[in-house]
C-alpha cells in the first residue's frame, strides 16, 4: 500500500466546502456530471496513483532515462501509466466532447493533477504535456490536424510536447532561428532547427511524439511577431503508415531531479526531410503557445504544492516515530528517562506547521484559479471578462508561490529528518531535488515576478487588480461574521493596504519611464504579494472551518480536522504574514544596489 502523500479529507474540504466544485454542474457545459461523479473521478485518480504511479516513484529516480543507440529509454511502467490515464479519460479531462475530451470542470482536473503529482511528480509530465499540446491543436488547429492527432493523443498512444527553447534563445524567444519553408501543399512546411530541454521529447514507451514547435516562416517579421506554431511529429503519416519525419534526438540532459522524465536535445531537418503543419494563422505562434504555457504554469504550481504535500506527510510520519531527547519542560533532565518523539519539540512542530501552511495554502490558491477558469466557461459578458481578468492576474502567483515556498517547505521537511533526510533511505532527498526545477519551469520566478508587477498590476488600467482586491475584501467581510476571526480579517486588511502602498510607490517609477528601477525588485514584490494572497486563502478556509464548528457540531476526527485548520491559519498569520514587513521596508527604500553603475563595476 502506498504511503500517505496527500490528505483526501483536505482535498474534499477544498473541493466541496470551500470552492463547491459541484456548483458548476448546473450549467450545460458540465451538466453531464454531479457531485457523485466528481467523487468517482477522484477515486479513479487515487487508484491510478496508488497502484501505478507511487510504487515506481523511487525506481524512476534511481534508474533515470538514458539516451542509448539513438533512442531514449525510460521506465517501462510509463506506458502503463499513460494508458491508464487515457482509458480513464484523464488526458483529455479538460477538453470538450467535440474533440474527444471528458469536459470536466477545471477544479476537478486540478485536484486530479495534484493527487497524481504527489504520488509521482516525474511520471505526470508525460500526460501533462500531451494534454497541453493536444489542447493547442484542439483550440487552433484545422479539422484535419484534430482528426489526425487528437484521438491517439487523448488515448495515451502518442506523446505531446512543447518546443520553444533553442541553444541561443532561452526565455527571449524572439531570438529563435528554427525555420519553416512553405511547400506546395497548403499548410505544410519544411522545418529546420534545434530545440533543447524538451521534456518527454522522445522515449521508447510511445508510438509517436507530436511536437508543438515554434519556428519562423521564411521572410517573417523580426522578433516575436514573426513566430509561427507548427505540429512537427516524430513520425509523419503517409498512406496510412508512420514514416520517419527527420526529428532526431542528439542528446539527453542528466538532471538534478525528476530523472524519470527525460529532457531532450532535438534536431529537426538534419537530412532536409522534416515537415510540419501550420497551426492557426502565420506569425501568431507565440500567442497560441501562451495558452499552453499558462496552463502549464498552473500545472507547475500544482506540482510544487503536490511535492510539498508528499514531503510534509513523510516528515509528519517520521516526527511521530523518531525518538530524540527529552521535552525541554522536564525539570532536572533524567538521563534514565525515555526519549520523547521529536514531534513534541516546539521547533519541529514549527517546521511541520510551516509545511502544512504552505501546502494547504498553495492548494487553495490553485483551486481558486481553477474555480475562476470554470466560471469563465459558465458565465457571459462582463462577468466572464471579470473571471478571465482574475485568472490572468493570478496565474504568475499560482505558479510562483507553491514552487518557491514549496521548495522551502520541502527543505523544512528534510530538516525534520536531520541527517537521515539527506540519504536515499528516505524520500526527502529525492523530493528536494525534484521540486527545485519547478521554480524554473515555464518561466523563472524572476520572469513571473516581472509579469505580475510589470504587466498584470496595470492590466486594463488596473481593472484586474481592483477585481482581485474586491475578492479579498468580500472574504474578509465573511470572516468578520465570527468574533474570533475579526482580528485576522483586520490583519489581512492591514497587510493588503501595505501591499497597495508598495504597489503605488513602485508604479511611480514606471510612470517616470524608469523601467529598471520599477522592476528591479519584482521578485521581492512577488514574495510579498504571494504571502498576502495565501493569507487570504487561509482566512477563507478558516471561515468555512469556523462555520462547520458552529453549525455541524463535529466530533472526533472531524473536530480535530476543523480545529487544525483554524490553528494553521493562526500560525500563518503569526509566523508568515509578518515577514512581509521586511519586504515592504525594502521595496519602499529609495536606495537600490542592484542596478548597473556606469562608473564602476561592483561584481568582481
Amino acid at each position: 500500500m502506498a504511503k500517505q502523500y496527500f490528505s483526501r479529507r483536505n482535498l474534499n474540504f477544498l473541493l466541496k466546502e470551500v470552492f463547491d466544485a459541484a456548483s458548476v454542474t448546473h450549467h450545460p457545459e458540465f451538466s453531464h456530471i454531479d457531485a457523485e461523479s466528481i467523487d468517482m473521478i477522484m477515486d479513479a485518480t487515487v487508484q491510478i496513483a496508488d497502484n501505478i504511479s507511487e510504487p515506481i516513484a523511487q525506481e524512476m529516480d534511481r534508474k533515470q532515462a538514458e539516451y542509448e543507440n539513438g533512442g531514449v529509454t525510460v521506465h517501462p511502467k510509463v506506458k502503463d501509466y499513460v494508458t491508464a490515464m487515457g482509458d480513464a479519460g484523464l488526458i483529455g479531462a479538460a477538453a470538450s466532447f467535440e474533440v474527444g475530451g471528458s469536459q470536466l470542470p477545471h477544479i476537478v482536473n486540478a485536484a486530479s493533477g495534484f493527487v497524481l503529482s504527489a504520488a509521482n511528480n516525474a511520471v505526470t509530465s508525460y500526460v501533462g504535456l500531451t494534454a497541453g499540446a493536444a489542447g493547442l491543436i484542439a483550440s487552433f488547429g484545422s479539422k484535419e490536424l484534430k482528426d489526425t492527432y487528437l484521438p491517439d493523443m487523448y488515448a495515451g498512444k502518442w506523446q505531446g510536447t512543447m518546443c520553444l527553447t533553442e541553444p541561443q534563445a532561452g526565455s527571449s524567444l524572439h531570438y529563435i532561428t528554427s525555420s519553416a519553408s512553405p511547400m506546395e501543399q497548403d499548410g505544410m512546411y519544411k522545418i529546420k532547427g534545434q530545440k533543447i530541454y524538451i521534456t518527454c521529447g522522445d522515449h521508447d514507451q510511445t508510438e509517436n511524439v507530436v511536437h508543438l514547435y515554434l519556428a519562423k516562416i521564411d521572410g517573417a517579421p523580426a522578433g516575436t511577431k514573426g513566430i509561427s506554431l507548427f505540429v512537427v511529429p516524430k513520425f509523419r503519416i503517409e498512406n496510412g503508415e508512420l514514416i520517419d519525419n527527420d526529428v532526431k534526438t542528439i542528446g539527453i540532459y542528466h538532471k538534478m531531479g525528476q530523472k524519470g522524465a527525460p529532457a531532450i536535445h532535438l534536431q529537426a531537418g538534419a537530412d532536409d526531410n522534416c515537415y510540419g503543419w501550420l497551426v492557426g494563422e502565420p506569425h501568431r505562434g507565440l500567442t497560441y503557445m501562451f495558452q499552453m504555457m499558462n496552463e502549464a504554469r498552473i500545472g507547475v504550481g500544482t506540482t510544487g504544492a503536490a511535492i510539498a504535500s508528499t514531503a510534509y506527510y513523510a516528515a509528519l510520519e517520521y516526527a511521530n516515530e523518531r525518538p530524540q531527547g527529552q521535552r525541554l519542560d522536564v525539570k532536572g533532565q533524567d538521563p534514565n528517562a525515555p526519549q520523547t518523539m521529536i514531534i513534541n519539540h516546539p521547533d519541529v512542530r514549527r517546521m511541520l506547521l510551516f509545511q502544512k501552511a504552505v501546502t494547504e495554502g498553495s492548494m487553495a490558491l490553485i483551486f481558486q484559479g481553477a474555480k475562476y477558469a470554470d466560471m469563465i466557461h459558465t458565465t457571459e459578458g462582463e462577468e466572464k471578462e471579470r473571471y478571465q481578468l482574475l485568472l490572468d492576474f493570478l496565474t504568475p502567483v499560482i505558479k510562483t508561490y507553491p514552487t518557491e515556498m514549496g521548495l522551502q517547505s520541502v527543505s523544512a521537511g528534510l530538516q525534520c529528518f536531520g541527517g537521515a533526510g539527506y540519504c536515499e533511505d528516505f524520500p526527502l532527498e529525492r523530493l528536494y531535488r525534484d521540486i527545485r526545477i519547478t521554480t524554473i519551469y515555464e518561466g523563472t520566478t524572476g520572469i513571473q515576478s516581472q509579469a505580475l508587477l510589470g504587466r498584470n498590476i496595470t492590466m486594463k488600467n488596473g481593472k484586474a487588480a481592483m477585481a482581485y482586491f474586491e475578492e479579498v475584501t468580500r472574504d474578509m467581510k465573511a470572516a468578520r461574521t465570527y468574533d474570533d476571526l475579526k482580528p485576522y480579517a483586520d490583519k489581512l486588511a492591514k497587510y493588503a493596504q501595505k501591499l497597495q502602498e508598495v504597489t503605488q510607490h513602485l508604479i511611480g517609477f514606471a510612470m517616470k519611464g524608469d523601467a529598471e528601477r520599477f522592476l528591479s525588485d519584482a521578485t521581492l514584490y512577488m514574495e510579498f504579494f504571494g504571502t498576502v494572497a495565501v493569507a487570504w486563502q487561509w482566512l477563507k478556509q478558516a471561515t468555512v472551518a469556523k462555520e462547520a464548528l458552529v453549525t455541524k457540531n463535529p466530533q472526533g476526527d472531524e473536530l480535530a480536522f476543523y480545529e487544525s485548520k483554524l490553528h494553521t491559519m493562526r500560525f500563518f498569520y503569526a509566523y508568515e504574514l509578518p515577514k512581509t514587513e521586511g519586504l515592504a521596508t525594502r521595496l519602499l527604500d529609495d536606495e537600490v544596489l542592484t542596478l548597473i553603475e556606469k562608473e564602476k563595476e561592483i561584481l568582481v
